[in-house]
């Protein structure tokens, strides 16, 4: 009971960081599309919203995970 228990909880850990990898490599093709878009036309100002939210939040991810992997947290 308790290992398939923990088998299911270390199942549920590596799809959770299977979707956080996923979410950082859209966002990461978000920004250089988002990027080239600027280079050819001045972005609107739900593309420029969006271009900011993107970049703090990889900032904030790759904070936080510095900070849990090797902070000592």
């Amino acid at each position: 009971m308790l290992k398939s228990w923990l088998v299911n909880v270390n199942l549920l850990e590596n799809i959770y960081q299977i979707s956080i990898a996923f979410l950082l490599l859209c966002s990461i093709f978000s920004v250089r599309l988002i990027k080239k878009l600027k280079r050819e036309r001045k972005l609107s100002f739900f593309e420029n919203i969006m271009n900011i939210i993107i970049r703090i939040a990889i900032f904030l991810w790759l904070a936080s995970f510095l900070l849990i992997e090797y902070g000592g947290y």
